[in-house]
């Protein structure tokens, strides 16, 4: 199963689309993961209506009619792996630790907020990931998102993806 994970859309604030890879990228995937701050309902009814399936939460920038159809935390099971899907994590400090106390059954936890790509595993196995931002990079030096690959059981070929500027 292919994943496209993806999170800070910010849609139409940082960017008036999605780029191009991007939807590119959906339309290869089987699952679409999104960790919040869509801001507006357009995206969140473009990519449902486009990906194969969809799998989100809101965020702290999505306002209540976002909320009113997302969840705050997402749990999916994919392949055998288990899922949770949310915005915030918190400090970077401790990350790991404190996120494998919290959602001790999850295999892989996929959050936003900061915008800054993450990749790490705790003790426990936990796998933490944060794609990033494809459309406001901030203080990082590209825009970025992720895929993944599974099977029964196992997440792999977890790359980043930068958007280059056109």
């Amino acid at each position: 199963m292919r994943l496209l994970i993806l999170a800070d859309t910010h849609i139409p604030k940082r960017a008036r689309d999605l780029p191009t890879p991007v939807w590119q990228e959906v339309e290869r995937c089987d699952v679409v993961i999104h960790a919040g701050d869509w801001v507006d309902e357009g995206l969140l009814d473009a990519l449902t209506a486009r990906a194969k399936r969809l799998i989100g939460c809101w965020g702290n920038n999505d306002g209540p009619e976002l909320r009113a159809r997302l969840p705050e935390c997402a749990d999916v099971t994919l392949d055998g792996l288990r899922f949770t899907v949310v915005h915030e994590t918190g400090a970077a400090s401790g990350r790991e630790a404190r996120m494998a106390q919290r959602y001790p059954h999850t295999d892989v936890l996929v959050f936003g907020h900061s915008h800054i790509p993450w990749d790490t595993t705790a003790r426990t196995g936990l796998r933490l990931l944060n794609p990033g931002s494809p459309t406001d990079r901030r203080r990082q030096p590209y825009c970025t998102y992720m895929t993944a690959l599974t099977r029964p059981g196992v997440l792999a070929d977890v790359q980043q993806h930068r958007i280059e500027k056109t």
